[in-house]
Formats: C-alpha cells, structure tokens, sequence
C-alpha cells in the first residue's frame, strides 16, 4: 500500500521508527523503492551530488522539478517529498503556494519541504491550507549556511535551544506533517520529540528522534568531496564502481571486451558479397 503522511503520524502513534533516504532519477528511486523505505527526499543537495556547485542556493525551480518527476515515476509505494528551492517561497506566502503545487502537479511530489522555522510558518498554513503537506526543515538549514557562516550544529546554547523549541511548536500549529531536525545536539532533539506530535526525521540528530534520513551517496561512499560526521558508510559503491570502470577500460583496451557472445551475428558469407 502507498505510504502517505497518514503513514508517518501512525509510525510516531506507535513508535515505529521512519526511514527516508533522497533520490534524483528513476533508477535509483526504484532500487530504494523497492527497499521498503518509507518515504524518498529529493533534496536541494542534488546541486551538491549531481550538479557540482558548492552549495543548495544555485538550485532552480526547474531543477527540482525535473528531478522530482523522475523520482515518481520509479517509486511507486513510499513517500515522496519534494524540496522547495531557495527564494522559491521566502517572498510571500502566494510565491510559496504557487511554487509548491507546482512541485505536485509538475514535479508529481506528495509532499513539499521547507527549511526555517516560525518565519515560514505563513507559508506553511497558505500551503497546507490548499492541501499541499508540508514537512518542515529545522537545525543546520543548508540555504541559510552564509547566514549562519558555515555547517555548525545548531542549538547548542540555552537561547538557541529555546528557539529551535518555539520555531518547532509553530511549524507543527502552521500545519506541517513532519520535520527534518539537521545538525541539532541529540538531547534537543530527543526534546523536540517529545513535544511535538508530529514525527522528526533526524540527521545528525541523535538516534532518538522519530526517523532517519541520509543522501544515498553519503551512505554508500559515492560521494567523496567531504563526509558528515553524523554519516555511516553502509557500501564502498564508489570504489566498487570505480573498479568496474577501471576493468572495463582494461578489457576495451586489450580487447577481451565485447566477447563472442555479446556481439550479434549473420550469415559471414554474405559479407564477401558486399563491396
């Protein structure tokens, strides 16, 4: 059965823990479809892991709904939440609304992500009022990393923690379903679980928050430009894939590769009747 946010409020009633991974084209959203995963992120970090740039603020409405598209059509039983880009819903609440059914209708989404906290949350009620679900993004927000001046854990002083608290009540009043708690010491987090109603979905959050979830090339060694602490390599795919290619080139070069039966055959005399 398709999972939806009704499935994620029932893990956190019955303290089933939610996994979530991203995904970027329909291969691999098939392959962690058919996981079991609860629920696929296309993530701004593709303009990190797919398009080169050195942060999410590049990313593009038509990013991410091309990449978004190509997740829904390979995943057909979990969860699927789409990234709103930087500057697609900061401006008002009509930009985020608009910009968001866009990811559903074109990006074929079930669901939307913002970062921010009580400053997004007239963006979240015009949202999820249309009946857009929302899932929220607190912590290290990557598309407010110039203004925190670098990937630094959030939350750690006594005022910063109180503001995660409040800025975590008012997403869940403005109605979001969920929220991704990135970077946050795991006592707060483990705090924030317990008031909130609504699930959290850690990242380097600590292992008591409602869920998990990783960019699948962190988790599997595909992604080398530099690695989170909070990270658990669970494959060396990359190197692995890397030999593959290396032995492909060896075998092209030497001429091993293609064999005799990877090459398609006809009758040889016709080729003496060719010019």
């Amino acid at each position: 059965m398709k999972k939806t946010v009704s499935s994620f409020a029932k893990a956190k009633k019955e303290g089933r823990k939610l996994s979530m991974l991203t995904a970027y084209d329909y291969s691999m959203a098939k392959l962690i479809d058919e996981s079991g995963i609860d629920g696929i992120l296309i993530g701004d970090s593709l303009g990190n892991v797919i398009l080169g740039y050195e942060d999410t603020i590049s990313v593009t409405m038509e990013d991410m709904i091309h990449h978004s598209a190509c997740v829904a059509r390979g995943a057909k039983n979990c969860l699927v939440v789409c990234d709103m880009p930087f500057m697609s819903y900061q401006v008002s609440p009509e930009q985020a609304l608009i910009n968001a059914g866009r990811l559903m209708k074109e990006g074929r989404a079930n669901a939307v992500k913002l970062e921010g906290g009580r400053s997004v949350a007239p963006a979240i009620k015009a949202i999820t009022a249309a009946g857009i679900p929302v899932m929220a993004h607190l912590g290290l927000t990557p598309q407010s990393i110039n203004a925190f001046g670098g990937y630094k854990v959030q939350g750690k002083t006594e005022e910063a923690a109180k503001d995660l608290i409040e800025d975590a009540k008012a997403i869940q009043e403005a109605g979001a379903f969920a929220v991704v708690l990135e970077c946050v010491p795991a006592p707060l987090a483990a705090k924030i679980t317990q008031i909130l109603d609504i699930p959290t979905i850690g990242i380097g959050a600590g292992a008591d928050t409602d869920g998990q979830i990783l960019v699948y090339q962190d988790m599997l060694g595909m992604f080398s430009d530099y690695t989170p602490k909070f990270v658990k390599r669970y494959a060396e795919i990359g190197k692995e894939m890397t030999d593959a290619f290396k032995a492909y080139i060896s075998e092209v070069q030497e001429g091993s590769f293609p064999a005799p039966d990877k090459a398609y055959t006809m009758d040889e005399s016709l080729i003496e009747k060719l010019y």
